[in-house]
């Protein structure tokens, strides 16, 4: 066999171990001897990878399927890591992705350096002194206003209190009361005619800062789609397959399921992968088992060494596809 290939014999003997009898649950179960002991080997090379230390203390799911190889029952394992490892989707040891987004000459990379692009772009404009200048003059004009409508509006208030109480004080002669009423409507149109004037330098300020912000947002909707068009034709390309034979791909998986698209990362979990590969070559999967190795991850409980069933939120629509007439 050669050193890289993801197929590996069990170095402790096995021949003692009783064979499960059923599949794993992959969401509810207890690791098999065989599966400890595959675990215990992808550990102990795990150790051995001197230049993967940093990157493994920060912690990193792990997972082992212990497979028959042909009929007459050899066994070995497969093992596989979820996500990136290193940088890289292909690692010697482990089974190969089920779709490898880095690999030459395909489609994923220059579109995502294209999407990088485009942040780079917005980000430049969004930079750019002119803008920052504009959104400042309209953020203090639009401050200036809210405090003098607050001055303005309490003076008003103010003057029709005193017009009240010198109406109260004594009876007015018509032409006093005249021109308390001139006042009030001199005082309010001051008022709307500052208003106005005050909300047309608003409206100018906002035009400059909407003028400079709308190739940002072209730039902002062209990298929505361009985003949510590569998601999707990447999802197209994981074409998983079941114990029957039948191949399913992302997208249609979790529509059927969820009735949503997949979230990010869906397919890259050590599950999928290990069944995957476990398919492709004819081996019938007989137990898995999924370890956390290293620290645990910020959010979230993790404890080095211990098992874990598979994901819900991204493995639960994809194991309900691979399990089906295991």
């Amino acid at each position: 066999m050669p050193v890289n290939a993801p197929l590996h014999p069990f170095r402790s003997p096995v021949g003692h171990i009783a064979l499960p009898e059923r599949f794993t649950n992959p969401f509810d179960y207890q690791p098999h001897p065989l599966c400890v002991l595959a675990a215990a080997e992808v550990q102990a090379y795990l150790a051995a990878r001197r230049e993967w230390a940093d990157e493994l203390r920060q912690g990193k799911m792990f997972g082992v399927l212990a497979v028959r190889t042909d009929a007459d029952g050899a066994l070995g394992y497969l093992a596989a890591f979820s996500g990136l490892l290193a940088g890289r989707s292909v690692q010697p040891f482990f089974v190969p992705p089920v779709y490898d987004l880095q690999r030459p000459g395909g489609f994923f990379k220059p579109e995502e350096e294209a999407i990088s692009a485009l942040n780079r772009r917005i980000a430049a404009l969004e930079a750019d002194e002119g803008y920052r200048i504009a959104r400042q003059r309209l953020a203090e004009a639009e401050d200036a206003l809210h405090q003098w409508q607050s001055t303005a509006r309490r003076r008003l208030q103010d003057a029709k209190a005193l017009r009240a109480a010198r109406r109260q004080a004594s009876p007015l002669a018509p032409a006093e009361e005249e021109a308390l009423v001139r006042q009030s409507q001199r005082e309010h149109a001051e008022y709307k005619r500052e208003m106005r004037l005050r909300q047309e330098q608003i409206d100018r300020l906002r035009a400059e800062v909407a003028a400079i912000e709308q190739p940002v947002e072209a730039l902002r909707e062209e990298r929505r789609r361009r985003s949510a068009d590569l998601q999707r034709r990447l999802f197209d390309q994981f074409r998983l397959l079941n114990a029957r034979g039948e191949e399913r791909t992302l997208t249609d998986i979790f529509e059927a399921y969820t009735g949503h698209l997949p979230p990010g990362g869906a397919g890259e979990c050590a599950a999928p992968k290990l069944l995957q590969c476990a398919y492709r070559h004819g081996w019938r999967p007989l137990a898995m088992a999924e370890f956390w190795w290293g620290a645990s991850p910020a959010g979230e409980h993790r404890e080095h060494g211990r098992y874990y069933p598979a994901c819900q939120s991204k493995c639960a629509p994809i194991l309900r596809h691979m399990l089906e007439g295991l």
